[in-house]
């Protein structure tokens, strides 16, 4: 991997920033930005419907280069605008019923547990979540109690929680949920793009992605991946437009073969484009190299914060390249003002958005750097360095 030759393809790192935030929102290779770009510029000579026919092979093959990144076939992917997009899509399409269980974990994303708390409070269904061992890792004996006993129509776990670096094991979780043949939704949305995520291997249902972090795609992209079994089971969401269906009879519909009929008609053909290009950037260079070169940088930067005497909240035996932290009196107001007087970006995650994690945590919250592919072992010490002299 030519991490030179990666960081001259950035035009957002010309300023001369420390960029640490690819949890959030990352920084889009000029490959991502110039095709889209490109594509408006015919979209305002030619008007929409007409690009989309003229690039209608370049936009099929969004489907090829996608499925390529997971390890499936174009038609288990759809393409959507955001990962939560992706996640209601594939709920929508379960047929929920008063005394039905979906069953998650206590690190489930916060748009997640809100959905699902809002599932409970309308249909009143209900809601188990999968203990965890003190070494933080889920309780699979307690999971394949729970199915046993209250047999949920849905187990749902997000891969990489935003609030931690954990990375959760989708892959045991999926093989419990084929013995018993649960359905089984993945929120990849923090791992595609860091690291090897293949579908065959976690063995779920739905899987669901988003453009604009790892990924290093536009906001307003992402996509789901819908297993064969779950269509050719006729699954699909509850709202349909001509996207998913065709109008076969008066009041009856044929849905279509693939995972399309889970999109809308009306896309930004644009977004997808950046998305493909994004999606092909990292195809490119091996999501095995960037998975091997981003634990590297992790595992350096909380050596460097531990050392430093800053409590890292990062617990688990397969940590991510998204590292938690706050200061040794749990501070994180000077942590973000001399992060930002230095140019380095970053976010924070309050309480509120990892109710669960940060009550048994102790903290109110803590600083989020998640450093990637196109960062350097030089920022990671110099960001180190930044933080180590606020202590003084």
């Amino acid at each position: 991997m030519n991490t030179d030759k990666i960081r001259q393809e950035i035009r957002g790192l010309s300023d001369g920033k420390l960029f640490f935030n690819n949890a959030g929102s990352s920084l889009m290779p000029n490959i991502v930005v110039d095709s889209m770009i490109d594509y408006l510029r015919q979209e305002e000579q030619l008007g929409g419907y007409e690009v989309a026919n003229r690039n209608a092979e370049l936009l099929d093959n969004c489907y090829a280069e996608t499925a390529r990144l997971i390890n499936c076939k174009p038609s288990n992917i759809a393409f959507m605008t955001s990962a939560t997009e992706a996640f209601a899509k594939a709920l929508s399409s379960i047929i929920f019923e008063e005394g039905d269980t979906i069953i998650t974990t206590v690190d489930d994303y916060i748009s997640n547990q809100i959905t699902f708390i809002s599932l409970q409070k309308r249909l009143n269904i209900n809601l188990l979540r999968i203990k965890k061992l003190e070494n933080n890792e889920l309780d699979l004996e307690e999971l394949e109690n729970l199915i046993k006993e209250h047999h949920p129509k849905l187990v749902a776990v997000t891969h990489i929680p935003t609030n931690s670096g954990l990375i959760q094991d989708i892959e045991a979780v999926g093989k419990i949920c084929r013995q018993y043949d649960v359905l089984y939704l993945a929120d990849c949305c923090q791992s595609v793009g860091q690291m090897v995520v293949d579908v065959d291997k976690i063995g779920c249902d739905f899987l669901t992605a988003t453009g604009r972090k790892f990924m290093r795609g536009p906001r307003g992209s992402g996509f789901l991946y819908v297993s064969d079994r779950v269509l050719e089971q006729d699954y699909a969401p509850i709202l349909l437009d001509m996207r998913g269906a065709h109008w076969s009879e008066y009041d009856n519909y044929e849905l279509f073969k693939t995972a399309k009929r889970f999109e809308h008609w009306e896309v930004s053909y644009a977004a997808v484009l950046g998305m493909m290009e994004a999606v092909k950037y990292a195809n490119t260079i091996g999501l095995n190299t960037i998975e091997n070169y981003n634990r590297k940088l992790a595992e350096t930067l909380r050596t460097n914060l531990k050392n430093s005497s800053f409590k890292v909240l990062d617990i688990g035996k397969n940590l991510s390249s998204i590292v938690t932290f706050c200061g040794p009196d749990n501070d994180l107001e000077n942590i973000q003002k001399v992060l930002r007087e230095n140019n380095v970006f970053f976010s924070v995650s309050y309480k509120n958005s990892a109710l669960i994690d940060f009550t048994d945590k102790k903290v109110d919250g803590a600083v989020r750097l998640s450093p990637h592919y196109f960062n350097t072992l030089e920022e990671v010490e110099k960001v180190s360095e930044v933080l180590r002299n606020s202590l003084l």
